[in-house]
């Protein structure tokens, strides 16, 4: 039997390993497939629920690293990581996105001569000042097999020089979760809860440290935030820090009544707001996939993305993170000018069966 062992770090990797985790059951006679979990983010109730609505197992394997400055979680991981390659020898090891556990775990397996796998290769946002973007450039480049989302993946590995036949265009495994969770999504009662109505609100997530550790940038934020509350709810499920940062900068007694700070959602709950909104403004990558898939209309308040098929042929916007820029696409949207948006190619629900099939095959 050959053991693969995928890691999850954050939150959005586990909607990647979940399905990849379903699709080896397959391949039960010949592949133990595994899960470590870095706790490079952790909430116990959070990735409790997160486990729960995936399907997932728990880890056999949790390095417990925290949070700390980038090279601080780096470092950690790859010292917990390199006890589990020496003592337990994994066959083979997947790495998913572009958090600090990526670069960290390819990193150790690497050096062991175990073979790794990068899935969501080939993204690019071309701006380094992300520390994403590092992270997937040096994971693309020591990784043996990558599998990419979108065809400008694969555009980009090539002109990086990566042989061709390491690249796997297989889809999308973000929305093979996505895809196994909405019938579960339309039964929650998420809505209910908070009291809305489907097409009634706006969906906010806000997290990353250029948006929300600025107190400028959050204020402006927060004002767009109450003038979409003047033509439609608006729900705002809160990032830790985001919630840290408008307690402690005093910001939360200017918000409308119509805002509505509620506690971060498990993804069925999450998939099940995303799913009714009348649109989503976000800085987040993962959500401008799922908005494109459910054919949401999206609005991405950053200066670049790495998932360019979302604004290229689906509903996501990409605008400039200020005031003006921001509220002019949701006037458009809100005044029904919105485009419809047409869902990439494999985005089917089947990624996770490819890549168990091809690393099945490597492993064999």
């Amino acid at each position: 039997m050959k053991r693969v062992l995928s890691v999850v770090g954050a939150r959005p990797n586990f909607m990647k390993v979940a399905p990849i985790h379903r699709a080896f059951a397959a391949f039960a006679d010949t592949i133990v497939h595994e899960i470590l979990h870095t706790g490079q983010h952790y909430d116990a109730s959070m990735s409790d629920a997160f486990f729960r609505d995936l399907d997932m197992p728990q880890p056999s394997y949790f390095l417990g690293v925290g949070s700390g400055s980038h090279a601080e979680q780096t470092a950690r991981v790859m010292i917990g990581f390199d006890e589990v390659c020496r003592d337990h020898r994994p066959d083979y090891v997947i790495v998913v996105g572009d958090v600090n556990s990526t670069i960290a775990c390819a990193l150790t397996a690497v050096k062991y001569g175990i073979r790794v796998a990068h899935v969501e290769a080939g993204l690019r946002s071309f701006d380094r000042a992300m520390p994403e973007e590092i992270n997937r450039l040096a994971t693309d480049a020591i990784a043996d097999d990558l599998f990419v989302t979108e065809q400008s993946g694969v555009d980009h590995l090539l002109h990086d020089g990566v042989a061709r036949e390491r690249i796997h265009f297989v889809g999308n495994t973000m929305i093979d979760s996505l895809h196994y969770a909405l019938p579960r999504a339309e039964r929650s009662s998420i809505l209910q809860t908070i009291g809305v109505a489907p097409q009634s609100y706006a969906l906010i997530t806000l997290h990353r440290p250029s948006n929300v550790d600025d107190r400028d940038q959050l204020n402006m934020l927060i004002d767009v935030l109450n003038i979409i509350a003047l033509r439609t709810t608006v729900v705002f499920p809160v990032h830790p820090r985001t919630r840290k940062n408008i307690r402690e900068w005093g910001i939360e007694e200017r918000l409308s009544a119509k805002v509505m700070l509620i506690d971060p959602a498990g993804y069925v709950d999450f998939l099940a707001l995303m799913r009714s909104a009348a649109f989503v403004l976000t800085d987040s990558g993962g959500i401008q996939e799922e908005t494109t898939a459910l054919r949401i209309p999206c609005i991405t308040a950053r200066t670049t993305t790495e998932r360019p098929v979302t604004v290229e042929i689906g509903t996501n916007v990409l605008v400039h993170p200020d005031k003006g820029s921001i509220l002019q696409a949701v006037d458009t949207i809100l005044d029904g000018k919105g485009r419809p948006g047409l869902v990439p190619e494999l985005w089917d629900g089947h990624a996770a069966e490819r890549i168990a099939a091809i690393i099945s095959s490597q492993c064999l």
